[in-house]
């Protein structure tokens, strides 16, 4: 169900924001990176041998650490990258966070922008603005789908109710993956209630 995190070098995507470890089917530790990591290296120092599995909280991805030295040196490791100074940001609109990046179009997309009040940046960014207003609750209850399925396959797999849950999880169906998840480890089942929560809002 789960192998070990041990002191691979690895380090984890700097946009994690919190994580959740479990050793086994018991939940030992969440929140910050750092936090989370101290925790993991004093559970494997208690018990080398210990069955260990660290989950970005967003995306139920597994988060792998790198445990060497003191815990001053992986904190900062783990440190959210200091913001960029003015000098380092350049010249643009910094108040904004404006980012170029390459975009590729057809000529008659060009064109089309290239008429629109404000030009093809502006054009852009009302597109993608009105895009996430109306992804907004698809998207969230995709991503929580996503993510609680991550997770129950990880640490459910083999558990009875496993594929019922799944199917009631992709189905939006609350009471149904509340049902078939009952028999789960109390951990296990809590976390998977609580990343699920935006998909089974309406169930």
């Amino acid at each position: 169900m789960s192998t070990p995190i041990t002191s691979d070098p690895a380090m984890p995507d700097p946009t994690i924001r919190t994580c959740t470890a479990f050793r086994g089917e018991s939940r030992i530790a969440a929140g910050p990176l750092a936090e989370v990591a101290l925790a993991v290296k004093a559970a494997l120092a208690a018990d080398p041998e210990a069955a260990l599995l660290v989950f970005d909280d967003a995306t139920c991805r597994v988060v792998v650490f790198d445990l060497r030295g003191t815990a001053e040196e992986i904190a900062a490791r783990l440190a959210p990258p200091a913001p960029a100074s003015s000098a380092e940001r350049g010249r643009g609109r910094p108040k904004l966070g404006v980012v170029a990046r390459e975009v590729t179009l057809l000529p008659r997309h060009w064109d089309w922008l290239a008429a629109q009040p404000g030009g093809a940046s502006q054009a852009l960014r009302r597109l993608v603005e009105e895009a996430r207003r109306n992804d907004g609750e698809r998207g969230r209850a995709r991503r929580a789908q996503e993510a609680a399925y991550a997770f129950i396959a990880a640490m459910a797999g083999d558990r009875a109710g496993f594929e019922e849950a799944s199917r009631a999880l992709f189905a939006g169906d609350a009471a149904g993956f509340s049902a078939h998840s009952r028999s789960w480890p109390a951990d296990i089942r809590a976390h998977a209630e609580s990343l699920a929560a935006d998909a089974l809002r309406n169930g």
